[in-house]
């Protein structure tokens, strides 16, 4: 456990130091409390054991300016005080301390608490782990792995937080006549199905775009830094990888899974919201079906030939 030692007085730092490394603990030391913060931003220890009365930042207002910084990780905070008053425990505490220890330092004292910071922050440690695995969860579609409509509405909002947005591109990509596919081969053979097209979207667009599972055979892909003329390129080889794929269908005309996309764009002269973006790539996609199917339709909205 890696613990940051905030105390002015060089006897009493020199004792802590030795007791929390005879404990087993990597020590940092800081000889006031303006340079424990400094310290803290950048190395960001478990445990921090202050003392109270410091020159500058006091261990109150460390204590404070600690428990303010915190997101997902957890600092065990052991108070050092002179005299162990209960007005100066009580002040500690309600500063966001979660110990103390009194002076002249007891070695042990100090070694049972520092027990008990690392038992503390190895639960919130876990308690984060969980809750990022269930935040990622729940915002993944089980089938196909890829993100769901819940992160696509995070991120196309994250996309307009900006004073001025960039440009990028929405595709609406179905998968052709897959009712009829379900209906021949089985509903674990189109699960299966979905999940290669899915795998396929997804190698077929830069690090920088997102392909989500947009619901049933539907895909959304946000192409960022984008213009329409450059999204129907993309769309045209993400449309010829899947009919690569070559995934029998007897029902459909081409006699193999194809996909259909309508792209709409978000450029210079067309800043449209998201949802009228989602509206005008959900009529091209139509546009392609109505077309035949197993092509790219481009919205005349906001379109450039460059």
């Amino acid at each position: 456990m890696k613990v940051l030692i905030a105390d002015d007085e060089l006897i009493s730092r020199m004792i802590t130091k030795a007791a929390v490394e005879q404990s087993g603990h990597e020590c940092i030391v800081a000889v006031d409390g303006d340079s424990a913060w400094e310290l803290f931003q950048v190395h960001s220890p478990e445990a921090v054991v202050t003392d109270l009365m410091m020159p500058g930042m006091n261990g109150l207002d460390l204590c404070r300016a600690i428990r303010s910084a915190e997101d997902e990780s957890y600092t065990y905070v052991i108070l050092v005080t002179s005299h162990g008053s209960r007005e100066d425990v009580l002040a500690g505490m309600d500063a966001g301390a979660d110990d103390y220890v009194t002076k002249p330092l007891d070695p042990f004292n100090l070694h049972i608490r520092l027990l008990a910071a690392q038992r503390i922050t190895s639960l919130h440690a876990d308690l984060a782990r969980y809750r990022s695995a269930l935040t990622e969860q729940a915002r993944t579609d089980p089938l196909t792995k890829l993100h769901n409509r819940l992160k696509l509405t995070e991120d196309l909002a994250g996309l307009h937080t900006s004073a001025r947005p960039g440009d990028y591109c929405l595709a609406m990509v179905d998968v052709d006549n897959f009712k009829s596919y379900n209906d021949l081969y089985g509903h674990q053979a189109g699960d299966a199905a979905l999940a290669t097209i899915a795998s396929t979207l997804a190698a077929e667009v830069r690090a920088s775009d997102a392909v989500y599972r947009f619901g049933g055979e539907e895909f959304l892909l946000v192409l960022r830094d984008q213009t329409s003329s450059g999204a129907e390129v993309v769309l045209e080889r993400v449309r010829s990888a899947v009919h690569a794929l070559q995934i029998e269908h007897s029902g459909d005309p081409d006699g193999v899974l194809t996909i259909s996309a309508g792209v709409a764009a978000y450029t210079e002269g067309h800043r449209a919201g998201t949802e009228q973006l989602l509206k005008e790539a959900d009529l091209a996609l139509y546009a392609a079906k109505a077309s035949g199917r197993n092509r790219v339709a481009v919205s005349t909205q906001g379109s450039s030939p460059n």
